[in-house]
């Protein structure tokens, strides 16, 4: 059986994803999940373009993703979006991810707390928060990891900063 992780990285699709996230998880299939990126032709074309065709890409919105997710995949998938509350959009479709892998988030209007590590900065809103846990309270892990290489925080020891 393939497994399902899940990152959020509002960068999407960029060259941490290809040259060390996906080796490391040993992913087939990415799916990259943003309603403007998936609108628009131009975005989808410099997001795919370094994308070496071992691997099978979908740039799809939330509605797409849940018709891609439904389906049995190609092998162990990865599955990207750029804000949390929006892992409750699909919520069904990743019950049985392996881990919500937490890589880079810019600071928003509404955050207020800041996780960061050796190369990347993740800004949480409460509601951000809220959301993570309620990821974390059904078994799910959820983790700060920047690269595969580096160390990781755990939902636990971040929440001990707030």
């Amino acid at each position: 059986m393939a497994d399902l992780y899940v990152r959020i990285d509002d960068r999407l699709i960029h060259g941490q994803t290809i040259v060390a996230w996906c080796p490391a998880l040993g992913i087939k299939e990415i799916v990259a999940i943003d309603d403007v990126s998936a609108k628009n032709p131009m975005l989808k074309n410099i997001m795919s373009m370094g994308v070496p065709s071992v691997y099978r890409t979908h740039i799809v919105s939330i509605e797409e993703a849940r018709e891609v997710l439904s389906r049995p995949g190609s092998g162990n998938r990865l599955v990207i979006i750029k804000r949390p509350d929006r892992l409750l959009d699909i919520e069904d479709e990743i019950r049985d991810t392996k881990a919500i892998i937490l890589g880079n988030l810019a600071k928003q209007a509404d955050a207020v707390h800041k996780l960061d590590g050796a190369t990347g900065i993740f800004y949480l809103s409460d509601s951000d928060v809220e959301t993570l846990n309620h990821f974390a309270d059904k078994g799910i892990q959820v983790f700060f990891h920047q690269l595969p290489t580096s160390l990781k925080t755990t939902w636990e020891a971040f929440k001990k900063t707030i």
